[in-house]
C-alpha cells in the first residue's frame, strides 16, 4: 500500500490515512500485518514518531514527526488543545442549525490495553462546534418513518476526547452514519445494504499546527473523502471544493 503524502519536510510528514488503518501496532488487533507507522517508514525511508491518534475507522490527516524531539514539541501543541482540526461526517436526522456541544465525557478504556488505568476517574470536559453543510431525505423507510434523513456536518472538537466526535452526536440525536458503536443499526445496515456503504463516515479533512521550527502556522488539508464523496453522488449531490467549504489550504 502506497499512503499519499500531504506534506513533507525534513521535520514533519501527513498523510492520508485511509479509512480501516491502524496507526500503529496494538494489542487489541494482535492479527493485523499494516500499520500506517511502518507503511510510512518504509515508504519514505525513515522512522516516524506519531504524535496523535486517528482512530481506525477514521480517514484523513494523520502528521508524524522526523525525530523524537520534534515528536515532543507537536506533542504539547495536541496535549494543550492548540492544534485545530476540522472534521466531516455524516449524520442520521436533518441538523438545521450550528451548535456547540459541551458534554463531559467518561474516559474510555480498553480491558487490554488500559487493563492498569484508573478505572473511577470523573468525566472530562469535552466540546465539539459543528455546522450543518447538506440535507439529505431519501425515499426509503428505514424505520418508522417513511423516509430517512441524513445530514453532512462539519464538525471543530474543541478537546481531543477519545471516540469525541462520535459520542458527541451520538448524544444530540444525531449518530454518525457507520458508527457500530454509537450509531444507530438500522441506519447503518440500510447504508450497507443499498449503497454498499462500509465504515464509518467521518473524517479529518484540515489540520493546523504551529510548524515546531518555523513556528509559521501549517494548514495540513486532504482532498474529500472519496467514501462519502461517492455515497453523496448517488444521493444526487456533487461535493463541492474544498475552496467552497471553506478549507483553504497552505500545504507548502
Amino acid at each position: 500500500m502506497m499512503l499519499t503524502i500531504l506534506y513533507q519536510d525534513e521535520f514533519i510528514v501527513a498523510i492520508h490515512k485511509p479509512a480501516g488503518l491502524l496507526v500503529h501496532r496494538s494489542m487489541i488487533d494482535r492479527h493485523e500485518t499494516q500499520f500506517a507507522m511502518q507503511l510510512l517508514r518504509d515508504q519514505i525511508g525513515q522512522h516516524v514518531f506519531p504524535v496523535h491518534r486517528l482512530d481506525r475507522p477514521t480517514s484523513g490527516v494523520l502528521v508524524f514527526a522526523l525525530s523524537a524531539d520534534i515528536a515532543r514539541i507537536l506533542g504539547e501543541q495536541f496535549a494543550a488543545n492548540t492544534v485545530s482540526k476540522t472534521y466531516f461526517a455524516i449524520v442520521r436526522g436533518h441538523v438545521k442549525a450550528p451548535g456547540f456541544i459541551d458534554y463531559a465525557l467518561k474516559e474510555k478504556l480498553d480491558k487490554i490495553a488500559d487493563k492498569r488505568a484508573n478505572q473511577d476517574k470523573d468525566p472530562q470536559e469535552a466540546q465539539t462546534e459543528f455546522v450543518p453543510i447538506k440535507q439529505f431525505e431519501l425515499p426509503f423507510a428505514v424505520s418508522r418513518y417513511p423516509s430517512a434523513r441524513y445530514t453532512l456536518v462539519k464538525l471543530h472538537p474543541k478537546t481531543g476526547r477519545k471516540h469525541q466526535l462520535r459520542r458527541h452526536m451520538c448524544h444530540i440525536n444525531h449518530p454518525i452514519v457507520g458508527d457500530t458503536t454509537h450509531g444507530d443499526g438500522k441506519h447503518n445496515k440500510f447504508m450497507r445494504d443499498q449503497f454498499s456503504f462500509n465504515g464509518l463516515a467521518l473524517t479529518c479533512q484540515q489540520m493546523r499546527i504551529t510548524h515546531p521550527m518555523s513556528n509559521e502556522k501549517l494548514a495540513i488539508v486532504n482532498e474529500f473523502d472519496p467514501r462519502m464523496s461517492t455515497l453523496m453522488t448517488q444521493w444526487g449531490w456533487e461535493v463541492p471544493s474544498l475552496d467552497e467549504l471553506d478549507l483553504p489550504s497552505i500545504n507548502r
